[in-house]
């Protein structure tokens, strides 16, 4: 059985950063943002949408006409969107990871390395920052000696062979042969499914890697390396693969795609946790007078293996019955 994380916003939500909501709230009100940008992410917000649709429609209009006046709100409501991550991984660097002293059982570092390969969806620098901790890779697992994130090189290649402190948050670029995208021997694959805010080869080149807006896979096709990383996930998740979700609302169509085919061929055995439970797959508008499971519920459901409403800091805490129910329904220990 191959274990495997998946992680989304609310996953850094336990030590601070931002959900979708709450970064529209901190861009309506970043300098970066003129009164015509915030009124499109009012207007967004208005038809059930948020910072991720106004920058979707920023995108297909500059992708439509290629000009300066498309191309000038476009890179303002980018650069508010970078100033925010930036913002957070600040916040971040000052954040102590495991929320207290414990046996190595219970700590989160040890919990993480357990997994054959990590996959995020955030663009975020927290595990960059975090894991593994400045004095070294913590592991209970003997395959790893390391963690890396496979395909990508530091951009300054004077810091190649520096200590992972020194170079844990500077940026990074693609290899140039896809050849070179692939996992090194006794280390632990860490894939950021949709970019980083600290990789360079987007748009145009110099761009930030990040995926965001409504047709990511479409962006997604159209990076070799990212490309890769989506193939990776499919692969991983037919391996007759327990997949362990953290943070994630299941609200990105290509990621549940590979998630509900795997489960379709019987492939997949899924754990959930999050503030919501198992009930984050249920889409249905609760306004409904008729309740019918959809697709995802269908195909999820028989594949739940168990699931937890707790937040990391309290089941990596002092929730030992919390604690103890996740490494008994999903590791059997």
């Amino acid at each position: 059985m191959t274990d495997i994380l998946l992680t989304g916003a609310g996953f850094s939500r336990n030590w601070g950063g931002w959900l979708a909501n709450e970064a529209f709230e901190y861009l309506i009100g970043t300098p970066e943002i003129d009164d015509n940008l915030r009124h499109l992410l009012w207007t967004c917000k208005s038809k059930g949408g948020g910072f991720e649709d106004a920058l979707a429609e920023l995108q297909q209009e500059y992708n439509l006409r290629k000009d300066e006046r498309t191309k000038r709100p476009l890179d303002a409501l980018l650069a508010g969107i970078v100033g925010m991550f930036n913002y957070m991984d600040q916040a971040f660097g000052q954040t102590p990871f495991e929320p207290a002293t414990l046996p190595l059982a219970y700590s989160i570092r040890p919990f993480l390395s357990k997994f054959a390969a990590i996959f995020t969806l955030n663009q975020d620098l927290l595990l960059e920052r975090h894991y593994p901790a400045d004095d070294g890779f913590i592991s209970t697992d003997r395959r790893w000696k390391g963690w890396h994130m496979p395909g990508v090189r530091l951009l300054n290649p004077a810091l190649q062979s520096a200590p992972h402190v020194a170079t844990k948050a500077e940026m990074r670029v693609p290899e140039t042969d896809p050849a070179d995208f692939k996992e090194e021997a006794g280390l632990q694959p860490y894939y950021k499914l949709h970019g980083s805010i600290r990789w360079i080869g987007g748009g145009e080149g110099q761009g930030r890697l990040l995926i965001m807006g409504g047709n990511k896979a479409v962006e997604i096709n159209q990076y070799p390396l990212l490309s890769w990383y989506h193939k990776k996930f499919q692969e991983y998740l037919l391996q007759h693969t327990r997949l362990m979700v953290i943070g994630y609302s299941f609200s990105d169509q290509h990621i549940n795609n590979a998630i509900m085919n795997a489960a379709n061929k019987g492939a997949l055995r899924l754990f959930i946790i999050d503030p919501s439970g198992v009930d984050v797959l249920d889409k249905q508008d609760p306004r409904s007078p008729i309740r019918v499971a959809g697709p995802l519920m269908t195909s999820l459901n028989p594949c739940i293996i168990g699931a937890s409403r707790r937040p990391l800091t309290a089941i990596f805490g002092s929730d030992r019955v919390e604690h103890g129910k996740i490494m008994r329904l999903f590791f059997g220990v």
